[in-house]
């Protein structure tokens, strides 16, 4: 039987220390702070994809502009890339590895509603499908189908959205517009007279 002061002592020593709360803070943290920090960065993921997103909407809306109003009537198919479309998302990266441009005339709505289950080409293809991508220079009153393909290297692929579409871990970011091209020629040659 052990004396009754050291007993005392022990009692004390125990309840010191189940009172001591110093410490506590760093391991109540370090439970918190991978969630914490989880949920922050795929937050930002999915606030930059939609960033993205809308800049390769925005370069889609500006060319189709530019072809509508018959601006890329005498553009090739590297320079509308180039003065055209890749300005709008060249602060993503580099537009030759990441970025394809389809611009294709249909005759009418009917053939337009047909292609409509045509696969979007992406820079992940093969060279020959990407040699192969549509442009059809701007004419007037004439169906234009206009599809960009944009890579999308996710920052966090293993924490939030699962974003990744190919074997790189990039995310294709297309957009689509469907035009008819304005009588600009009719109107330039009645500006003339």
């Amino acid at each position: 039987m052990t004396p009754p002061s050291t007993s005392i002592s022990l009692k004390w020593a125990r309840r010191r220390y189940l009172a001591d709360r110093r410490g506590s803070t760093a391991i109540e943290f370090a439970i918190v702070a991978p969630i914490f920090l989880a949920l922050m960065f795929s937050t930002f993921e999915l606030g930059w994809f939609y960033f993205v997103n809308s800049s390769v909407d925005a370069a889609a809306t500006n060319a189709a502009r530019i072809l509508r109003t018959g601006q890329a009537d005498s553009v090739s198919k590297g320079e509308f890339f180039h003065l055209v479309v890749c300005p709008k998302v060249k602060f993503l990266g580099n537009c030759a590895s990441r970025l394809t441009v389809e611009v294709k005339k249909f005759d009418n709505f009917a053939a337009l509603t047909a292609a409509s289950n045509e696969p979007f080409v992406c820079r992940d293809a093969s060279e020959s499908d990407i040699d192969n991508i549509k442009y059809d220079p701007s004419e007037e009153l004439a169906i234009y189908r206009v599809r960009l393909c944009y890579l999308y290297d996710t920052l966090n692929p293993t924490i939030g959205m699962s974003l990744a579409e190919n074997d790189l871990g990039q995310k294709k970011v297309t957009a689509t517009y469907i035009l008819r091209a304005e009588p600009y020629a009719t109107s330039s040659s009645a500006d003339e007279e």
